[in-house]
């Protein structure tokens, strides 16, 4: 079945490289929409949607943008033209999916597109700077990087390779679908290393009571995912035991997903469960990276890349009343889950994180500074025993049907 592909690209600097993938996309039995996001020049490849379209959308004119050669009023401009357009073609079914090549100033404007897409539109970037961190250009959504390896300046053996297996990935997407429709509620669930006994049980728990179950990574990106998609309308509740990333927005480690995390949820006013997994570590990379002012205090290596910090007393107390002033803020049924004998699989006794001091810091925190509405259960259990996911079901599956889930 013929799809389209939309380009996004400068056709006045890139013209060539996107006339040939254009080519190779028609040769696969596909079609294309072309966007010209170029200022310097007239395009070498014509497009179905010129610069100067994508200009005036973004709030400027390509004479203007021309004239004035300010680079970096020209991509904001750009940027947010495409932010603009890309979503309504999208939504008038006019593509099925995206690819752009470009440097830095193409990638930042392609995928500032992208971003604006749906969860499962296919989305592929190649660019000259996906050998690095790419979380600016990704950050919650499903975009594939694919590393150009050379400039994307001319056609040569290297690159026609590259562009050749960034048509074969935009185009097997697009060809490729599942059925997500479902009767069951969809629970958002957040895990680490460190806490995933506890929530495989409880996954395994909810997947026997009918709910589906997806499960986030805490770290960051993770995170700020979850909230995107709580944020979009995906679930139907939320078993927060991995809390980790408020640790590193707090203290100042390296995978906090932003002040905003536990908000989507209380706008979407839909249950919760928390619990507080892992907010006995903050997270740094290798031990070089570990700021100075935290060298003397209990550092763990979890591996290779990852030097953990123990959170501390006063740390503990701040963490805590960033979520019970985040908490206190919720109208559906909340109830917080305290494991009173560690936060973590290294938290516990005899092991390297166990600090029962800063644990009750945390505990008698929140017990203080949450609203009466919020209900917390005390469970004599470490978060990973068997006995704590038994009652974080229980209480979990009483949230839901008091939001009127059966």
């Amino acid at each position: 079945m013929n799809k389209r592909i939309l380009l996004i690209g400068s056709l006045d600097t890139k013209g060539e490289e996107f006339g040939y993938v254009q080519r190779m996309i028609r040769d696969s039995g596909d079609s294309t929409l072309i966007i010209d996001t170029g200022i310097m020049g007239d395009p070498v490849l014509k497009p179905d949607i010129h610069a100067s379209e994508v200009a005036v959308a973004g709030g400027g004119t390509i004479h203007e943008l021309r004239e004035k050669k300010d680079r970096a009023r020209a991509v904001d401009v750009m940027m947010k033209g495409v932010q603009i357009l890309v979503p309504q073609l999208y939504h008038k079914n006019l593509f099925d999916g995206v690819l752009s090549l470009g440097g830095g100033t193409g990638t930042n404007i392609a995928t500032a597109a992208m971003r604006e897409l749906p969860l499962g539109v296919p989305k592929v970037m190649v660019s000259t700077l996906a050998s690095s961190d790419v979380s600016a250009f990704v950050r919650d959504k499903d975009i594939m990087m694919l590393y150009s390896i050379a400039d994307i300046a001319g056609l040569n053996r290297i690159s026609r390779q590259i562009f050749a297996n960034a048509v074969g990935a935009i185009c097997g997407m697009v060809e490729e679908s599942v059925d997500i429709s479902t009767d069951k509620p969809l629970i958002a669930a957040t895990m680490f290393g460190v806490t995933t006994p506890c929530v495989t049980r409880f996954r395994e728990q909810m997947e026997k009571a009918g709910y589906e179950v997806v499960i986030f990574h805490a770290t960051g990106s993770g995170g700020r995912a979850m909230e995107a998609l709580i944020d979009d309308g995906y679930f139907d509740g939320v078993a927060d035991f991995t809390t980790t990333e408020i640790a590193d927005e707090v203290v100042g480690g390296f995978i906090s997903a932003g002040p905003e995390r536990l908000d989507a949820a209380i706008r979407a006013k839909i249950p919760q469960l928390i619990s507080c997994g892992a907010l006995d570590m903050v997270n740094f990379f290798e031990y070089e990276s570990v700021p100075e002012e935290f060298r003397n205090r209990n550092l763990y290596k979890h591996n290779p890349t990852v030097t953990l910090l123990r959170t501390n007393t006063a740390e503990s107390k701040k963490i805590g009343r960033f979520i019970a002033d985040k908490l206190n803020r919720a109208e559906a049924p909340v109830t917080l889950l305290l494991p009173l004998k560690g936060l973590s699989e290294i938290d516990k006794e005899g092991l390297p994180f166990y600090d029962h001091v800063a644990d009750t810091m945390l505990f008698d925190t929140l017990k203080k500074k949450l609203d009466s509405h919020i209900r917390v259960v005390e469970v004599d259990a470490h978060i990973n025993d068997t006995h704590f996911s038994d009652r974080a079901a229980e209480e979990f599956l009483k949230n839901m049907k008091t939001a009127g889930h059966n």
